[in-house]
Order: structure tokens, then sequence, then C-alpha cells
């Protein structure tokens, strides 16, 4: 029945949504890294907290997507997350492009690419994730979320959105910081001189995939 309640894509399940999405998807690519390269790599995409945004994002993207296609077939709902997950990526990088001046990610070098931003293969994964994610991921975080004192779970939202503003704060300006230092600028400030030891360049580095400077 639940599932059937519009109300369950509120800001509030949203919310719980992206946070999860965030979380998780900073776990999985940490043991990608850790498994493939043997290198513990950061992905989050804020300087403080297990937050992929990329993932969090993309799993708020994907239940507002296919809530409404829940119950169809496994085709439809594999071509909506193919081309409206690909959408998404694309918009993801070049958003990250045009604020931060790089992208997490190149596809440059893969089959069918668009501008490096997203590739054949990867909208594949899209479509597959789709399906997994509304027919099983999403209607089990919903579940789980309701379990949640409604009044708790607010109180710690808004801790929560409080504490994402400033870590954003905190991220752009670490990376305003490192690009001025990079230029030879030194610190002005006490405030530079702590991101110069705790959020420098190489804490950047790795936490963008080395793709950040470049």
């Amino acid at each position: 029945m639940y599932m059937k309640d519009k109300a369950f894509l509120n800001f509030y399940y949203l919310f719980w949504i992206f946070i999860v999405g965030c979380v998780v998807g900073w776990l999985v690519e940490g043991a990608f890294s850790l498994i493939r390269y043997q290198e513990l790599v950061n992905h989050s995409a804020l300087v403080v907290g297990p937050f992929n945004v990329a993932y969090g994002l993309s799993a708020c993207c994907l239940s507002m997507l296919l809530h409404k296609y829940r119950d169809d077939g496994l085709l439809k709902i594999f071509a909506i997350g193919f081309v409206g997950g690909s959408i998404v990526e694309y918009i993801m990088s070049w958003g990250m492009e045009l604020v931060l001046g790089f992208t997490a990610w190149d596809y440059s070098n893969k089959f069918l690419n668009i501008n490096g931003r997203i590739c054949f293969t990867y909208s594949l994964f899209w479509g597959l994730l789709a399906i997994v994610w509304i027919k099983y991921i999403y209607p089990y975080m919903i579940k789980q979320i309701k379990k949640i004192d409604i009044d708790f779970g607010k109180k710690v939202m808004k801790f929560l959105i409080i504490f994402l503003i400033l870590d954003l704060i905190l991220t752009f300006s670490a990376i305003e910081r490192a690009r001025r230092k990079e230029d030879g600028i030194p610190p002005s400030n006490s405030y530079e001189v702590f991101l110069d030891k705790t959020f420098n360049q190489k804490y950047l580095h790795n936490m963008f995939n080395n793709n950040w400077g470049e």
C-alpha cells in the first residue's frame, strides 16, 4: 500500500534517500579503489564526511523518475533508466566542470561516449540499476525510513542540512585556496593557513580521483 502513496516522494523521504545514497556510494567507490588499485581514495564530494553527492543525487533522481513506473515492465524501466540516468550523469559532469573547473570522471576513451561525460557501457548500467533500484532497493529503503520516529528523523535531517551547507562552503573555500596556493599566493589569515594544512592539494587530488587541478 505504501508504494502507492505519493507522499513517499516528499522532501523528507528524498532527503534520507539522498543521504543513504551518498554514504553507500562513498563506500562502494572506496571499496572498488581499494580492490582494483590497492589504494584508499576518499570519493566524497565534500571535504568532511562520507558524502558522494553524485550517488545521492542519482538515488533521488531514479526515485523520482521511476516511482510512477514501478509496476511497469522491466524493459520500460530499463529504457527510462538508460536514458534518464545518462542525462543525469551528463548534467552532473557538466555542472561539476562549470562550478569547480573539472569533473571526477572522463569516459573519452570509452565506446560511444558523448564529450567524455557519458558512454554506452555506463548507460547500460543505468538501465540495469533502474530495475534493481525501483523493484528492490527503493521499496526496502522506504520501509526502513518509515521505521524512524518522524520527529527524531526531522530533527536529524535539519542538523544534517546545516552540516552539509557548512561542509559545502568549506569545500569551495578549500578548492579556491588550493588554486591560489598553486599560483604562489601565501595565506592571508589563520583560516587559510588551516586550509593549507588540512584540505590542501594532496587531499583534494585524492578526493576528486586525482582530477583536481588538471
